[in-house]
């Protein structure tokens, strides 16, 4: 016979871990309530946006919670299970100081989250972290001059007192459920208990745990930093700063260039006559005289495509059409073929990107590291924005994602627009137009061309695609080409040829999307007066296939510049000089401004006269005879671009630092 008194007991002390998790979820949505009333004011949304941004908000609190009750409860269900009745008399003060604990330790890290907050309008990032490095007696005095502390230290302890007699009252021994059930009934109450706490961990049934992929709800990013829960974000910056602490990262020392930086900028610049008292003029630069820039500035935009890497396009034949609407457009215009990714991670190619710099090897990215609020002087929106530039960041994903919106928002860029902006511009439901990673490219592109329909000023527009990504998902009414793979491909394929037939598909649809929008400029009055280039954060096809010149191919990646005609090079422009992401804007300024100046590392392929070195961060380096493993050179030519990739990174880094805060 089941023992239905043990049972009921059990019961009853689960009943109160359900009240207790009800007034937990009451106080985070409260502080969530807290910030939205102290620092939305001038937020724009609909009401419907706002009750979803609180519904969001309680679903990521109940995933906190479920894990701080998930070992309660297997605690329980052991008891159950072994018929420890004996425990019974210990149970109710054993979890009373077991939720004093954690309920603690979760109220703390929400008090000094919206500390966080109130000072950078941000939730905690691993700067919070930052108070053990720095000055405590600023740190400090500076509490004492913006908060009444001892009303704070009073206020704090009213409130734990309030919070641990709520413990005391909920939590104790009480008879309101007697449940007269058998065995397999009480197992699969059990079961179902553990279930739900599962699922409500996770927060989400699809492809993520919700708190690893917070969507965006609005176009307001307020309204989109609302949701996070303060534990998250603070466990989140826990881990970045462990990260970022976790040795001497020291890529000038790791470059060979310790005690001898000079000598760095020697070899980079190419250049002896430096100017040792001021490094850094060494790698500042100004851009050509332009009349017809200068007349009319053109529309700048540059489209980085998810995982657009180069090596599949060899197989590309009527019968295997993979690249698309955009075959017309690579042979009619600029397409440089021996370029390669700076970083094999999509963050870690758009960064250096934006910045003007090569991917440091071994190194975390900028935004999820000490720098997140630095605003770096040589970004490349800042330039364009200097030479009367509007300038837009489009990203099809959300911007939650890797703290992106936050960085990108201090490198020059006006508009920082994501998932829920593109959507609601459109009209559409953003749940109708996406796949898990964002935004199908097809409304991307729809969304920046209208911006540039509609521009008043000269626009620079970096865009950052979301297809072409694991699940590889297209649009249920997206018809592809023939794909059909020949007997070659597939001797060259080494994963899973099911899975290698979905992301063609889908890398299909990529550049279908991608030609189709180069259609549309091209058949506007757009292709007057707009500059188009497209590359790739990086070649991830490589993971499934084997290369006959692993190192010239593995990180191929195109870089693709449409030119309208008053803008097209006098001479022809070299396609074959071996680069990477680090001279993406180098040429870009040189052929769309007139005398502005820039700080770069790379460098502008149109210049004959500099030595033209591709750079990877896995230590892959392109030369004009073919790409090396760092250490590997076996020509002059790549013993030169050795030498000039270890010294631009050493140089990179004296960049990076001089601007540390």
């Amino acid at each position: 016979m089941p023992n239905n008194n043990h049972f009921s007991f059990l019961l009853n002390l689960l009943f109160s871990f359900l009240k207790l998790s009800i007034i937990l979820l009451v106080f985070m949505s409260a502080s969530r309530l807290y910030l939205f009333t102290s620092y939305g004011t001038s937020s724009s949304y609909t009401v419907l946006e706002l009750l979803s941004t609180f519904w969001l908000g309680i679903r990521l609190d109940a995933s906190i919670v479920a894990y701080v009750y998930a070992p309660a409860i297997v605690l329980v269900l052991l008891v159950w299970l072994l018929n420890l009745k004996f425990l019974q008399k210990y149970l109710y003060n054993f979890f009373r100081a077991y939720f004093m604990l954690f309920l603690t330790l979760l109220s703390l890290f929400t008090f000094a989250d919206l500390t966080y907050f109130s000072y950078f309008a941000e939730h905690a990032t691993l700067m919070i972290f930052g108070v053990v490095d720095d000055d405590v007696e600023a740190l400090l005095r500076t509490a004492l001059a913006n908060y009444n502390v001892p009303l704070v230290g009073v206020g704090v302890l009213l409130f734990f007192t309030f919070f641990y007699t709520i413990i005391f009252k909920i939590v104790k021994e009480q008879k309101k459920f007697s449940a007269m059930w058998n065995y397999p009934k009480q197992a699969l109450f059990f079961i179902a208990i553990i279930a739900i706490v599962g699922l409500l961990g996770r927060g989400s049934v699809g492809l993520f745990p919700l708190a690893k992929d917070i969507p965006d709800v609005s176009r307001d990013p307020f309204v989109n930093k609302l949701p996070q829960t303060a534990c998250y974000a603070m466990l989140n910056s826990y881990e970045q700063y462990k990260v970022s602490k976790s040795g001497n990262y020291d890529l000038i020392k790791m470059a060979g260039f310790e005690g001898k930086i000079e000598k760095a900028f020697e070899i980079h610049t190419q250049n002896e006559r430096i100017n040792k008292e001021d490094l850094l003029s060494s790698i500042k630069y100004k851009t050509a005289p332009n009349p017809a820039a200068k007349e009319k500035s053109p529309h700048v935009v540059v489209v980085m495509v998810e995982s657009f890497g180069t090596p599949i396009l060899d197989y590309q034949s009527d019968s295997f059409n993979i690249l698309g609407k955009l075959q017309k457009h690579f042979q009619e215009d600029i397409l440089f073929t021996n370029f390669i990714s700076g970083s094999n991670g999509t963050i870690l190619s758009l960064e250096p990107v934006l910045l003007n710099i090569p991917a440091r090897p071994d190194s975390t990215s900028f935004a999820q590291s000490e720098y997140l609020n630095t605003s770096f002087k040589q970004a490349s929106a800042k330039v364009y924005q200097d030479a009367g530039y509007e300038t837009s960041f489009v990203y099809g994903g959300d911007l939650s994602w890797r703290n992106v919106g936050s960085f990108v928002s201090r490198q020059g860029f006006e508009h920082v627009d994501g998932r829920a902006s593109i959507a609601t511009s459109l009209g559409r439901d953003a749940k109708s137009i996406s796949h898990d990673w964002g935004v199908f490219d097809e409304h991307l592109y729809n969304y920046v061309y209208e911006k540039l329909k509609n521009a008043t000023k000269p626009q620079f527009i970096f865009v950052l695609t979301t297809n072409n990504h694991p699940p590889y998902t297209v649009p249920s009414d997206y018809k592809s080409n023939s794909l059909e793979m020949s007997q070659n491909l597939k001797e060259h394929i080494t994963g899973d040829m099911k899975l290698a037939k979905l992301r063609f598909k889908d890398y299909a649809y990529a550049l279908d999307m991608a030609g189709t929008f180069l259609d549309n400029v091209k058949n506007s009055e757009l292709s007057k007066n707009s500059v188009v280039a497209f590359t790739a954060d990086n070649n991830t096809v490589e993971g499934i296939m084997r290369y006959d010149d692993h190192y010239t191919q593995t990180k191929k990646i195109p870089f693709y510049i449409y030119l309208p005609p008053y803008l097209k090079p006098k001479e022809k422009v070299d396609t074959t000089l071996a680069s990477s992401h680090k001279d993406i804007f180098p040429t870009l300024y040189n052929l769309t401004l007139d005398e502005k100046e820039y700080t770069t590392i790379g460098t502008n392929l149109l210049d004959k006269s500099r030595l033209h070195c591709g750079f990877n961060d896995e230590g892959v380096i392109m030369a004009k005879d073919g790409g090396f493993k760092e250490g590997k050179a076996s020509s002059d030519e790549q013993k030169k671009c050795e030498e000039y990739y270890k010294a631009s990174l050493a140089v990179t880094e004296y960049l990076i630092q001089s601007q540390k805060k």
